[in-house]
């Protein structure tokens, strides 16, 4: 599929962070060097536009209530990024509150989803607990979908979280990071399968890059992954993103937009629209389909 579809795409995953506001404390280590300076929208515009990419989903990065704010305010003056998915404490007691405010507040119409770091919780159960599910239950009555960070063996409990709010949309976040340097399929697969026979979770075939060989992979490691997620979810249930700037340590936006395009190329037309556009519109309610 070329970079001139007339139907354009939608980036469904990237992030963007100023040091000088807020430190993102994850960025530890030599090997994240390269991300520690300032990235904005204005920086991944043109490269989404020379990509065919008519819209975005920006996505939060650190759990600090006053991100989600801040994330609004640039999508009110961004003619790229098309929704939000913000941070609020699941746990809270006034859950429903703060998503009302923020719906309310300066953007607020941009705010389509929520997400919390779940990869980080020690316990595996974490999505079920009592607390978290009625914050996801007020996630589901705000009319906004819920972002799943999670590692392959936190997915048995995204798997019953999703069956106990059938109500709420769920997103699975880069195919939970399966092993791709390791050319492993198993167990992530069979539990990746488990969370598709929930027919209110979607997923993103994003982030595959920075799970493979940096310096040496090609879209042929990524195949086996796309194509288990292709046949779990089907391409109704499924949505590309780059995770810009994460991508970037393993590639540049042109050639994860690309190898996209590539791993759906097999695809039908309308199969391939619904994986590089639709799907994202649909699960996130977007206000508008896109066009190149």
């Amino acid at each position: 599929m070329s970079r001139t579809d007339p139907f354009g795409a939608v980036d469904a995953h990237h992030h963007v962070w100023d040091l000088s506001v807020r430190d993102q404390d994850w960025l530890t280590g030599a090997e994240l060097a390269p991300l520690r300076r300032d990235f904005t929208v204005s920086e991944l515009e043109p490269q989404a536009r020379a990509a065919g990419v008519g819209a975005s989903v920006l996505v939060q990065t650190v759990t600090v209530a006053e991100e989600t704010p801040e994330l609004l305010a640039m999508a009110a003056d961004s003619s790229l990024v098309a929704g939000v998915v913000g941070w609020t404490d699941l746990t809270a007691p006034s859950v429903a509150d703060v998503l009302a405010a923020l719906r309310e507040g300066p953007g607020g119409a941009y705010l389509v989803g929520v997400r919390h770091q779940v990869q980080g919780e020690p316990d595996p159960d974490w999505l079920v607990r009592p607390e978290v599910l009625r914050g996801l239950a007020a996630v589901a009555g705000a009319g906004l979908a819920y972002d799943l960070l999670v590692l392959p063996h936190q997915l048995p409990a995204a798997a019953r979280a999703a069956e106990l709010l059938p109500g709420l949309t769920f997103v699975l976040d880069h195919l939970a990071k399966p092993p791709v340097a390791a050319g492993e399929l198993e167990p992530w697969a069979g539990l990746l399968r488990e969370l598709a026979r929930r027919p209110n979770v979607h997923a993103k075939l994003s982030g595959l890059v920075t799970e493979a060989d940096w310096d040496s992979w090609t879209p042929a490691d990524l195949r086996p992954y796309a194509e288990t997620a292709l046949d779990a979810f089907g391409p109704d249930r499924l949505m590309a993103g780059s995770d810009w700037p994460v991508c970037t340590l393993a590639a540049d936006y042109g050639r994860v937009m690309d190898t996209n395009r590539a791993l759906v190329a097999a695809l039908g037309a309308d199969e391939r629209r619904a994986v590089l556009a639709g799907t994202a519109v649909r699960a996130y309610g977007l206000p508008t389909a896109p066009t190149a």
